[in-house]
């Protein structure tokens, strides 16, 4: 015996709208601000689309609004797909436009020079409208809650929903010391030695000493180093080791020409394998700017470069 076909329902994205919206704010009248329109104009088309799906979805009351099972089964399955298609229709608004506007970024200070500095002039050739405004900050921020369109990090410390785009591979670190420095106190053949030399600690924005980080055949080593200074700044940590300080962790290309001049030379180069590297990321539900797109397409090319 057939099964009686399901009646044919008659609804709208509008009223489905609205009543994501009454749902949501749990109130016509609020609901009725929102959209700018009465609210005995919205009661009328909540009705009517009970009507069309033979179904309550609201329970109603002189004090209060609320959904009904199905209609908060509705709400949940319709929010999602509402915010995808004010995406999608901003997205297509967007195809033609000009980028214009303030693009804000959040990056740590390395990532500010190895990532972004190499594509800032063909990102202003391309959006001479856009104010590109970059805050190097080596703290892990919420840049939702600080009102950036979109942040650098290191993969391994991105938030969830996030959109995370793997940027340009990053310089590894590396041990180096001066000449002098290596032949007063000897050379270290393996991370645990040197906690008998004196390091130049690298302080984090909380206030926490990095442990030096190793990695040999699968094997990972972390090291509290210890030592005369302590600095939150690369460029400081490499002059002072120049100056003969003790030993430095910093970015190789930041000491490429010291090594190659004799001025300073590496250590442990074995231990120093590449990091895992920056990734852009953006809050996945977030309407992506016009001029957001160019960078993450810059970027992209720069990584293929």
């Amino acid at each position: 015996m057939n099964k009686p076909a399901s009646p044919a329902v008659n609804t709208s994205l509008d009223a489905l709208a609205a009543f994501a919206k009454v749902a949501q704010h749990r109130s016509f009248s609020a609901a009725a601000r929102e959209l700018g329109v009465t609210p005995s104009a919205l009661s009328h088309s909540i009705a009517q689309l009970e009507a069309n799906m033979q179904l309550r979805l609201l329970h109603r009351t002189t004090r209060s609004v609320t959904p009904t099972d199905a209609g908060q089964l509705l709400l949940e399955r319709l929010t999602p797909a509402l915010a995808d298609m004010q995406l999608a229709l901003q997205d297509a608004r967007d195809m033609g436009a000009t980028p214009s506007g303030r693009l804000r970024l959040n990056v740590p200070r390395q990532a500010a020079r190895i990532v972004l500095a190499p594509v800032l002039a063909a990102f202003h050739e391309r959006c001479p409208l856009v104010e590109l405004d970059i805050a190097t900050d080596d703290r892990l921020l919420d840049i939702v809650e600080g009102g950036f369109d979109a942040g650098i990090r290191f993969g391994e410390s991105l938030a969830n929903g996030m959109v995370a785009l793997p940027l340009a591979p990053v310089p590894r670190f590396v041990v180096v010391g001066t000449p002098a420095y290596l032949a007063a106190h000897g050379r270290p053949s393996t991370p645990e030695d040197l906690t008998a030399h004196r390091c130049i600690n690298r302080r984090f924005p909380s206030g926490a000493l990095y442990r030096w980080e190793f990695s040999r055949d699968g094997r990972r080593i972390d090291v509290q180093t210890r030592g005369p200074l302590t600095l939150d700044d690369d460029v400081m940590i490499v002059e002072a080791a120049l100056a003969g300080v003790g030993l430095a962790y910093v970015y190789e290309d930041m000491v490429n020409d010291a090594i190659s001049s004799g001025a300073l030379e590496c250590v442990l180069s074995e231990w120093c394998p590449p990091t895992e590297g920056f990734h852009l990321y953006y809050p996945g539900r977030r309407h992506q700017s016009p001029a957001l797109r160019v960078l993450i397409e810059l970027l992209t090319q720069n990584r293929r470069a």
